[in-house]
């Protein structure tokens, strides 16, 4: 499995229109995509503009080729973009440990 996490920052005063947006993006669009195995968003406290999202894919193919090169990504592209204050800063991730 491939963890994707996607640090973005948002537009200010923006939050609740993005936390709608980004919900919406992520199950109506991501999670059909070949591959996704599941995601978690989380908001930052501290710099409320700032967002985690960290999406689960079986391959770090399904999400550089299959999702990036489809309709689907300018189609969630266009759901979240617009909020966007700086284009998203995208790394793979692969686990080496976890808890039980």
């Amino acid at each position: 499995m491939i963890l994707e996490l996607a640090d973005i920052h948002i537009q200010p005063g923006k939050q609740a229109e993005f936390d709608v947006a980004i919900l919406h993006g992520v199950q109506t669009v991501i999670s059909k995509a070949k591959g996704f195995q599941g995601y978690k968003i989380n908001k930052g406290m501290e710099s409320p503009e700032r967002y985690v999202l960290m999406i689960f894919w079986e391959t770090l193919e399904n999400h550089t080729v299959d999702f990036r090169s489809s309709p689907a990504f300018a189609e969630w592209r266009a759901i979240v973009g617009p909020f966007f204050a700086a284009p998203p800063v995208v790394e793979h991730f692969t686990l080496m440990a976890k808890s039980a």
